[in-house]
């Protein structure tokens, strides 16, 4: 149990309790979570002053400050695109590098079409009123957990499109902001676009390090990407339960 691998788990349970309390509050004053989402903010407070929703957008800024203004407390999966999280890996092949860059900006481009078509779904459903400004809030502290199911337990885009082998070497890794406060965009008020256009300077930030510096994000060319190297172990728990089904697989 690494330090790193402590405080994923600690973040997934703040945040399941997280989902939990929206969750609640989305149940028992469902009419008063749509009337504060389509609310006229300025500057993130409402004429009805501070709310826990404001405390939870509050959480949320802090959260996506600290990767566009990333310290040392944060995963090598993040910080790989600073000289910090960078060892060069002696004679390696510039020519693979460039392949390798090729095959994962495809790969990440159909993981992109592929959750904007899903979450076009929700936004279809949300302009024609058949689900309000509360549901799409609700989704969006539901993407907020599956974040970190993504990073401990199972992740669709790494199993079926990245198939990259770890977190510490995914090429999409910090898009998780943009993607869960997609729904965001569609409400239009200061609480949801201050969200979404803040995970968008994320991605941003993350796609332009990964277009200047690309050797610094493959284990071919940093060794600190490598297995060997790593001090966080991340990948435990998920790579004993993708053995586990394997196993039952074969014996199935």
């Amino acid at each position: 149990m690494t330090r790193m691998m402590k405080r994923a788990l600690i973040n997934y349970g703040f945040r399941l309790l997280v989902l939990i309390g929206v969750l609640s509050a989305y149940i028992r004053e469902k009419d008063a979570l749509v009337q504060f989402m389509n609310h006229k903010f300025t500057f993130g407070i409402s004429e009805y002053g501070i709310s826990p929703l404001h405390v939870l957008w509050g959480i949320f800024m802090i959260m996506m400050l600290s990767h566009l203004f990333p310290g040392k407390e944060l995963s090598l999966a993040y910080k790989k695109g600073k000289l910090e999280g960078y060892e060069e890996v002696e004679g390696y092949d510039r020519l693979t590098l460039l392949e390798i860059v090729q095959k994962m900006n495809v790969k990440a481009w159909v993981v992109m079409l592929v959750w904007l078509s899903f979450n076009a779904v929700f936004a279809v459903l949300y302009l024609f009123k058949i689900i309000d400004a509360a549901d799409m809030l609700m989704l969006t502290v539901f993407f907020y957990l599956c974040d970190y199911i993504c990073i401990l337990f199972f992740c669709p885009f790494q199993t079926f499109i990245m198939h990259n082998k770890c977190c510490i070497n995914c090429r999409i890794y910090d898009w998780g902001h943009f993607m869960m406060f997609t729904p965001m965009l569609f409400i239009r008020n200061f609480f949801s676009w201050s969200l979404f256009f803040t995970a968008l300077l994320v991605l941003i930030k993350w796609e332009y390090n990964y277009a200047k510096h690309p050797e610094r994000f493959w284990d071919g060319s940093n060794r600190k990407l490598q297995c060997s190297q790593c001090k966080e172990r991340l990948c435990v728990i998920k790579r004993r339960l993708a053995n586990k089904c394997r196993s039952l697989n074969m014996k199935n």
